[in-house]
């Protein structure tokens, strides 16, 4: 069997000054919430897509964002436009404040149906489905001021 084609992503894990994580709300597959983000196009790096990301779904301002460390990275077989892809994350920590979020200014929404900004709180009680599985204890850790070394493989 051969596997599925390789699709490089990066993702955002977008924190306010209150250490709330800004989440992105999808119908497909019974519903879920993730962070913002997507593949990278020819010759781009990780970094840079992830910026453009967060102008694409936010419509938010390069400028505006602080764009840090790779706190983590994941792979998962999924589907994508009905084709399945080895998809291999990498999630980037982000400072960026609420009123920089200009949903009006964003180019490609995609298939969003919301986005809200969620306390760890919120985030460990929730029943919801919420990707990438683990994301609680990771902003956890950064609350706590214990960034990862090396990035933290995420399993889910």
């Amino acid at each position: 069997m051969t596997p599925p084609p390789l699709r490089e992503a990066a993702r955002v894990i977008a924190l306010d000054n209150d250490q709330r994580v800004l989440l992105l709300r999808y119908d497909e597959n019974g519903g879920f919430w993730a962070t913002p983000g997507g593949s990278l196009e020819d010759g781009e790096d990780h970094a840079t897509a992830a910026l453009r990301e967060l102008h694409e779904e936010l419509g938010a301002d390069e400028k505006a964002v602080d764009l840090g460390v790779q706190l983590a990275e994941r792979s998962k077989d999924h589907l994508v436009g009905g084709h399945e892809v080895r998809q291999v994350e990498r999630y980037f920590l982000a400072h960026i404040a609420p009123a920089d979020v200009d949903l009006a200014q964003a180019t490609q929404p995609d298939n969003i149906r919301a986005h809200r900004w969620w306390t760890l709180a919120e985030l460990r009680a929730t029943s919801e489905t919420v990707y990438p599985l683990g994301l609680a204890d990771l902003i956890a850790a950064v609350a706590d001021g214990r960034t990862p070394e090396r990035p933290v493989v995420l399993t889910g």
